[in-house]
């Protein structure tokens, strides 16, 4: 088990099997010692948690939804490295959609659920560049997308 597997635990975390696509795209590119992680979708206990952030859902609420989306991101990760999370050498990016009221201003505090915990696992190789992006609607009624750029070897 590796030290993010060790974090994840210890936080209760369990890594999910990673999701299958829902439409026409891959989860995950390897481009050199780049990998690319497609957008992910926030699970709890299998179901999605959809909503809107400053209607039905709280901008905390939001943030436990963006921190699902990055225990999908790292599920997806593990498997592109074939199960060796030893290999991620650093966080690069991270892309956030929140699904919000137009009149929602706290996107970066929404995100900072999925941040602070590629953080919390990667210590400093989970600090990373973002964007933290407000949206009408997102797949499937989600209430956040994250998407995702590691480093690996």
């Amino acid at each position: 088990m590796t030290t993010v597997e060790h974090k994840l635990a210890e936080k209760g975390l369990i890594l999910p099997e990673p999701a299958l696509p829902l439409a026409s795209y891959v989860p995950s590119r390897k481009v050199g010692s780049l990998i690319f992680i497609s957008g992910q979708l926030p699970f709890r206990n299998g179901d999605l948690i959809t909503g809107v952030v400053g209607d039905t859902l709280t901008t905390e609420e939001g943030a436990k939804a963006a921190e699902a989306c990055g225990v999908m991101i790292v599920s997806q990760l593990k498997h592109a490295l074939g199960g060796d999370l030893g290999r991620a050498q650093c966080c690069i990016k991270l892309d956030g959609f929140v699904a919000c009221t137009p009149s929602f201003k706290d996107h970066p505090e929404v995100i900072n659920g999925a941040s602070n915990l590629m953080e919390d696992l990667f210590a400093d190789r989970g600090r990373h560049a973002r964007a933290a992006v407000g949206c009408p609607s997102l797949p499937r009624g989600a209430a956040v997308e994250v998407a995702a750029i590691f480093a690996v070897d």
